[in-house]
C-alpha cells in the first residue's frame, strides 16, 4: 500500500480550512459598533442631560431583557450642533423647565438629522397628571415647529404601529397616564418627531440601589410596566420592521428610512 503523498496531505488540509471558515458562522452586523439601540440624548442650550439620569440606560437594559436586539447599555449624549448626531438614527430629548431658543446651529444639525430619516423623541418630564404641558414640553414644539416648518403634529391613535411593533398596547403611558395617544410630525410616511406628554423617562427611572426612583400615577406598577413596553416599542419602531432580518449599520438604516421623506 502506498504512502500518501505528503504534499498532497497538506493540499487537502488547506483546503479543508477553507472551507470550514468559509462555512463558520459570522457576526451580525450590529446597529452601529457599540449595539443595536442607543438611546441617545439630545440636549440643547444649556441643558447638559436627560430630566432622569438613569432612564436612558434602563430603557436599554429593558430591551435585551425583553426582545432579541441588542442595545447599548451605557447612552451616549449628543448635542445639536454636533456633527455626531448624525451617526445613529434615535435621539431623545427630554425636561421639565422651558429651554433656550435653538441656536442656528442647532437648528442645521437637527435639519440634517431628520434628512437622512432620523427619529426624535420629545418626552415632556414636567408633563400634569393628564398631559397638561409644562414649559419643556411647550418649548420643544416651538423649537421643533422652527425646524421643520413644513411638518405639523398629528395624533397617533393606537392602530398606529408604534404601538404594535412588539407589544400590542392599547393606550400612551408614563410617569403621568396623560392623553391615550401621541402626537407626531409624520414625513414621507415615518414618524420622524414623536412628542409624549407621559414622562416616559420618569416611568423608567431607577436608580443604582434598583429602587424605581418616581412614583408612577395613577396606575401603579401596571402603568409603569405598560410605560416600559411602550418605550421598548419605540425601539423596535427606531430599528424598523426587518430588524430581525437585517442589522445594518445606523447611517444605511437612516438613509433607507429617508427615501421616503420630503
Amino acid at each position: 500500500m502506498r504512502s500518501p503523498d505528503p504534499l498532497r496531505l497538506v493540499a487537502l488540509a488547506v483546503g479543508l480550512a477553507v472551507v470550514l471558515t468559509l462555512l463558520a458562522p459570522r457576526p451580525a452586523r450590529a446597529f452601529g459598533d457599540a449595539g443595536a439601540f442607543d438611546p441617545r440624548v439630545l440636549v440643547t442650550g444649556s441643558q447638559t442631560g436627560p430630566a432622569h439620569a438613569s432612564a436612558p440606560a434602563r430603557w436599554a437594559w429593558e430591551l435585551e431583557q425583553r426582545t432579541s436586539a441588542p442595545a447599548r447599555l451605557h447612552p451616549s449624549v449628543v448635542r445639536a450642533d454636533d456633527p455626531a448626531i448624525i451617526g445613529a438614527p434615535f435621539l431623545y430629548w427630554s425636561g421639565d423647565a422651558e429651554i433656550a431658543p435653538l441656536s442656528n446651529e442647532e437648528i442645521a444639525g437637527l435639519r440634517r438629522f431628520f434628512a437622512l430619516g432620523g427619529l426624535l423623541l420629545a418626552d415632556d418630564a414636567g408633563a400634569g397628571p393628564h398631559g397638561e404641558p409644562s414649559a419643556f414640553g411647550r418649548a420643544a414644539r416651538r423649537e421643533i415647529a422652527r425646524v421643520l416648518p413644513d411638518g405639523a403634529p398629528i395624533a397617533l391613535g393606537t392602530d398606529h404601529v408604534v404601538f404594535r411593533t412588539f407589544y400590542l398596547l392599547h393606550r400612551a403611558e408614563g410617569r403621568v397616564e396623560g392623553p391615550e395617544g401621541l402626537e407626531a410630525i409624520v414625513r414621507g410616511g415615518q414618524a420622524q418627531v414623536i412628542f409624549s406628554e407621559h414622562d416616559l423617562g420618569g416611568a423608567l427611572a431607577r436608580g443604582a440601589s434598583g429602587m424605581w426612583e418616581q412614583p408612577v400615577v395613577p396606575g401603579g406598577e401596571l402603568q409603569r410596566e405598560h410605560a416600559i413596553r411602550l418605550a421598548v416599542n419605540i425601539a423596535m419602531y427606531v430599528l424598523c420592521s426587518n430588524y430581525k432580518d437585517d442589522q445594518v449599520h445606523a447611517q444605511f438604516l437612516m438613509r433607507r428610512r429617508a427615501v421616503a421623506s420630503p
